[in-house]
């Protein structure tokens, strides 16, 4: 069975859970812009990652943490074939979404540089963030293979906010 990944905005996360019905979904955004679960999504399938979009500490906001990804490896890993889709958002759906999503993927492939490549082709926008993929690399025993390969990744066109992305497995 094919799953598809979808990677949208805050703004459009309603309209989308709508449109495609999945049956996981991960908000990604810090805590003070957290959704409301969608009525279509069952509360243990929701994951919530209160974060900020950095790479590195600024004072008085959050980085993603190895505990974060952790928490979103386990939830990804309860994400079943027969489940249905993965919708992943962050506010702009271009950096803590894709790498949320680009993580998804290659858990299931294994293969760091095709995943990579497969979301480059879905989506000319993303710009995984850094910190969370190295956190996931780290933890998913890549080696460093699944970093170096968001590094030869394109940096993306310029967003503010990317349209849906969309790509399967």
């Amino acid at each position: 069975m094919t799953r598809t990944i979808y990677v949208s905005s805050l703004a459009e996360m309603p309209r989308w859970v709508r449109a495609h019905r999945p049956s996981h979904l991960v908000s990604v955004v810090q805590d003070a812009l957290q959704p409301e679960r969608p009525q279509e999504i069952v509360e243990a399938r929701h994951l919530r990652l209160g974060v900020d979009d950095i790479s590195a500490p600024i004072p008085d906001l959050v980085l993603p943490g190895a505990r974060d990804v952790e928490r979103l490896i386990e939830f990804l890993e309860g994400w079943q074939p027969a489940d249905g889709s993965l919708l992943v958002h962050c506010y702009a759906g271009i950096s803590r979404s894709t790498a949320c999503a680009l993580i998804a993927h290659v858990m299931h492939t294994r293969d760091p540089e095709a995943s990579t490549a497969a979301l480059a082709l879905a989506s000319p926008h993303a710009r995984p963030n850094r910190r969370i993929i190295a956190l996931a690399d780290a933890v998913l025993g890549f080696d460093g293979a699944l970093s170096l390969a968001r590094e030869t990744m394109p940096e993306g066109l310029p967003a503010v906010e990317a349209p849906l992305t969309v790509f399967s497995l």
